[in-house]
């Protein structure tokens, strides 16, 4: 039997309790054995903010998931340096591992902006995306803004209440815990020297405090 291990990218700028419960109410409803947290080493939609060392970063994700068996810190985009597009990760994630089910997971407001990633519609025919949104904000489940061709791929199925692709994976739409939490509001509050404790991991915040990280507000934006 297959593994089912899901995906969850992004600047981790820095990780934060969001991010892990996101990634926790995800494995949970899709029964999945392991979840994979893989910071960009450049995200394409940030081009002009300057991020914290890479390593900096895989370092504060391997603190945060290290009390939890089912998650893993992957240092694939770091490794492979650029610009990190989606699209590369899976594609070599699927060659790490054959016969691996992968779910992407993605948040209502970045998927709204696949349209405009790299290869989206190959993405979606290599993993099942799941795409989280948190109360109190309305359930979106449309997919009208992705291009035509990727909209013909799918059908609704409402057993399911997803979106079966062609390829046979599935796009689902789950409504996760709201835990209002934003990196951007924690860099800016290292940097006015206020209190991170109990929105980051404990290690998290002793790793900036540590490491003077975000205190010249560099790489707030």
């Amino acid at each position: 039997m297959s593994r089912r291990v899901g995906i969850l990218g992004g600047s981790f700028d820095p990780i934060h309790l969001g991010h892990l419960r996101s990634a926790e109410e995800v494995r949970e409803a899709f029964t999945l054995d392991a979840v994979a947290f893989v910071p960009a080493n450049r995200p394409p939609h940030k081009p002009d903010r300057r991020l914290a060392d890479g390593r900096q970063r895989l370092a504060m994700v391997e603190l945060a998931v290290a009390g939890n068996p089912a998650f893993y810190a992957s240092s694939l985009e770091i490794d492979r340096g650029g610009v990190s597009y989606s699209i590369d990760t899976v594609e070599a994630l699927t060659t790490i591992e054959r016969g691996m089910e992968l779910f992407f997971i993605v948040g209502i407001d970045a998927f709204g902006e696949m349209q405009t990633w790299k290869d989206a519609a190959r993405l979606f025919s290599l993993a099942n995306v799941v795409v989280t949104n948190r109360p109190p904000r309305a359930s979106d489940t449309s997919i009208e803004h992705l291009p035509v061709a990727a909209r013909q791929a799918f059908c609704y199925d409402p057993r399911t209440l997803s979106y079966r692709h062609r390829s046979g994976t599935r796009l689902h739409f789950l409504p996760i815990t709201a835990l209002d939490i934003s990196a951007t509001v924690l860099r800016e509050r290292v940097r006015r020297r206020q209190s991170i404790r109990y929105l980051v991991p404990p290690g998290v915040e002793q790793y900036i405090l540590e490491h003077g990280l975000y205190r010249s507000g560099e790489s707030i934006g």
